[in-house]
């Protein structure tokens, strides 16, 4: 391949990977292909491959089945059937954590209490283990077969070796030793005398160990299965028919049947089908959803409207332009699925240091039996040792540590509308320094609003707004509901309406209380051949620097007053950014909107920073150009136009109020809508992160801690059981100081 020959790309769909570190082994393999480049995201499980003419699809698929995993090629979308297999995995999942569950809790209960303990329940307990340690294993087993086949061994392979040993060493005690025997019961001692393991059973280590990390990985899979939803979430905002003009009839037909330079008709309220150019009709689209612009936007013949926005106002015809894969909102999907697959894989704290610990421990257990061999000791006492160093560094508490501490965190999150995703969201919040808020329904409330009202002499404000409110009533554009909404509120109930038109693009006409009334713009009043006075001229030009939407109201043919319409800043918008800096984060404000109107509302904000007439798919390379240069970003938002950018955040903020896509493809929900939940939800984050690896600390010293004793063969290996039982119940405590957690900003 020549340098100047443009590489191809794939991405591969990877199946069989249960840790970061088989992604990395994935990831290894496909770059030592001459000519490849390959990116593996465990998250997603996808491989974003660039490979040169001379390796085909089918070299990368056989490298990755030669490294013991699975890989397909990508397949044509089909909607219907895309969630149901990730469903049916985790659903497989659950049963195999509710059985083992079940079955685990009173073989642990017997072993751990004497008490309990009747003639011959050692043989209950092998029967309950039995099914834990096979069926509910197997994914570890499978795992760590596969790991062996290719000369490698993470935390599965760990996992696999301590319930088989734990198993095999029962068995061997139940059916060679004295374990059998009726009458034989548990204690718990410390230390032991070498060659006494014939006499104690480790079933309870071996069923809790599979249930405790069968709930870790449950909870990561239900995550995991969300990764896709941002795109789904994206593609059904389209519409899924359309009423298509053919020989001068409409007829409805399914949005695939659709080409490029049909005539299709929008009617008031319904969404835009593809992208295309008005033929006939004017009427203002509310693109809001899509583009985060709080003004609609006024479209007549010859202008371009988009898919999936809102038509909220007349009749328009449009010929189609751009179809499927092609249109805007498909280009927007694959910016949001480019942005998740070129995320940083988060490598999980127990795989991290697994690639050490699991070949030391491996390597220990080996060496204890060797060593004990060597020196002449009966097989029984090195075997008894080799099985104390497995079962104590077996990580028990690491299937609790993530979960209980991500459980009680998000629960404590939830009440105060905060939802964290998924573990792997959580180490980002800690290096977080730079934090992008969208304007449009996260600084400000998304919503345009009666601001303010000039009027000329010899005219109040309450008559203008009684009459201006009750013309405008009648029109279904945003700008007259928000005028005829702060008119009611202010002046109560409005009048009549008689011979009322709407002029597409410029305003409306009526008769109110005998009176011919304009509303609309300085266009429209022209056409009536009324004249604007200069301090009327004075304040729309005041209003339009700033962002706003300036409105001339005329009767009798005179101009009276301007109202101005805005979008305006949440009540409490100014108090987060202020606590947001508390916490060291420098806080930047990115929309659609005009320089006046961005800065407009960063002033009241209290943000320095601007980022303004970005279109939708220009925010994600705002967020890149950030991080470029050296910054971690969090991102806030809300509209479908945010949700590429919140995927390439280091962190991504949805408010909750806002799109599906946009919830989906952020790693953190924000119930309420406020942004002052933005600094809980840092605050929250930052704090079950801590508490994360306080977990990972202890439950890997208490194991490590025994390790030499158990290698010198002073430790009694039912001492495992109790060890991690009582690193469990630490983990847990530990875990549940997070319900403590106050908010700040209440």
């Amino acid at each position: 391949m020549t340098a100047t020959t443009a590489p191809h790309r794939v991405e591969l769909t990877i199946g069989g990977m249960t840790c970061a570190s088989c992604a990395a082994r994935v990831e290894r393999k496909l770059n030592k292909v001459d000519g490849v480049s390959a990116s593996v995201n465990y998250a997603t499980e996808k491989a974003h491959v660039e490979y040169p003419e001379s390796v085909s699809v089918g070299d990368l698929i056989g490298v990755v089945e030669a490294t013991g995993y699975t890989a397909k090629a990508p397949q044509p979308e089909k909607p219907e059937a895309g969630p149901a297999e990730p469903g049916d995995e985790t659903r497989l999942l659950r049963d195999r954590l509710i059985w083992s569950a079940v079955l685990s809790a009173p073989v642990i209960l017997l072993a751990m209490v004497p008490a309990l303990q009747f003639t011959n329940w050692q043989w209950l307990s092998l029967t309950l283990a039995a099914p834990v340690v096979t069926w509910g294993a197997w994914p570890f087993h499978r795992a760590a077969w596969t790991n062996l086949r290719h000369g490698a061994a993470t935390m599965d392979t760990l996992i696999s070796l301590g319930v088989a040993a734990a198993t095999l060493w029962s068995l061997y005690a139940l059916f060679f030793g004295m374990a059998g025997m009726p009458g034989m019961t548990h204690g718990f001692e410390l230390f032991s005398e070498p060659g006494a393991g014939g006499v104690n059973i480790y079933l309870e280590v071996a069923s809790g160990v599979t249930t405790f990390i069968l709930a870790g990985r449950y909870f990561e899979a239900r995550s995991k299965r969300r990764s896709g939803a941002a795109l789904r979430a994206l593609l059904e905002l389209g519409a899924k028919d359309v009423a298509v003009l053919r020989d001068g009839r409409e007829q409805r037909v399914p949005i695939g049947a659709l080409g490029v330079g049909d005539l299709f008709v929008v009617r008031p309220g319904e969404k835009i089908a593809t992208d295309g150019v008005v033929t006939e009709g004017g009427s203002a689209v509310d693109a809001s959803m899509l583009t985060g612009e709080s003004v609609p936007v006024e479209v007549g013949p010859g202008d371009a409207v988009t898919g999936a926005t809102v038509n909220a106002g007349g009749r328009l015809v449009v010929r189609a332009s751009r179809v499927g894969d092609d249109t805007r909102l498909a280009q927007m999907a694959k910016l949001v699925e480019q942005a998740q697959n070129g995320k940083a894989a988060v490598q999980r704290l127990a795989d991290r240091v697994s690639a050490v610990f699991v070949p030391v421990v491996i390597l220990l257990a080996l060496g204890t039996l060797v060593a004990w061999l060597a020196t002449g000791a009966e097989a029984d006492a090195a075997f008894t040792a080799a099985v104390a160093v497995l079962i104590i560094a077996c990580p028990c508490a690491l299937g609790l540590a993530t979960p209980t501490a991500l459980l009680v965190g998000t629960g404590r999150g939830a009440q105060l509308g905060i939802l964290i995703k998924g573990p792997e969201v959580l180490e980002s919040t800690r290096r977080v320094d730079t934090i992008v808020l969208d304007k449009t329904g996260t600084v400000t409330t998304g919503r345009m609003s009666l601001l303010e009202v000039h009027v000329t002499g010899g005219t109040t404000e309450d008559e203008v707004l009684r009459l201006a409110g009750a013309v405008e009533h009648s029109s279904e554009h945003p700008i007259a509901k928000a005028i005829a909404d702060g008119a009611a509120e202010r002046v109560g109930a409005l009048p009549a309406v008689e011979e009322f038109r709407n002029t597409e693009g410029l305003g409306v006409t009526g008769i109110v209380e005998g009176r011919a009334l304009i509303a609309g713009r300085a266009a429209l009043l022209r056409q009536w051949s009324v004249k604007i006075d200069d301090t009327l001229d004075e304040a729309r030009v005041a209003a339009e620097k700033r962002g706003a939407t300036a409105v001339f109201v005329a009767w009798d043919g005179e101009a009276r007053a301007v109202l101005v319409v805005a979008d305006t800043i949440k009540p409490t918008s100014a108090q987060a950014v202020a606590e947001l800096r508390a916490l060291g984060l420098r806080p930047v404000l990115l929309t659609g909107d005009n320089e006046g109107a961005a800065r407009a509302i960063a002033a009241e904000a209290g943000i320095e920073e601007v980022e303004a007439e970005v279109m939708p798919e220009d925010k994600v390379e705002v967020v890149r150009r950030l991080q470029a240069e050296g910054r971690v970003v969090a991102m806030v938002g809300d509209g479908v136009n945010d949700a590429a950018a919140l995927a390439q955040a280091d962190l991504g903020l949805a408010m909750g109020t806002g799109t599906d896509a946009a919830i989906e493809a952020g790693d953190l929900t924000l119930v309420r809508g406020d942004l002052r939940s933005a600094v809980d939800a840092i605050r929250l984050s930052r704090r079950t992160l801590a508490t994360i690896k306080g977990n990972l600390f202890w439950a890997f010293a208490y194991n490590v801690a025994a390790l030499p004793l158990a290698a010198l063969g002073l430790l009694n290996p039912m001492l495992a059981g109790a060890a991690m039982a009582f690193s469990s119940v630490f983990v847990v405590t530990n875990s549940l100081r997070l319900r403590g957690f106050r908010a700040v900003t209440r």
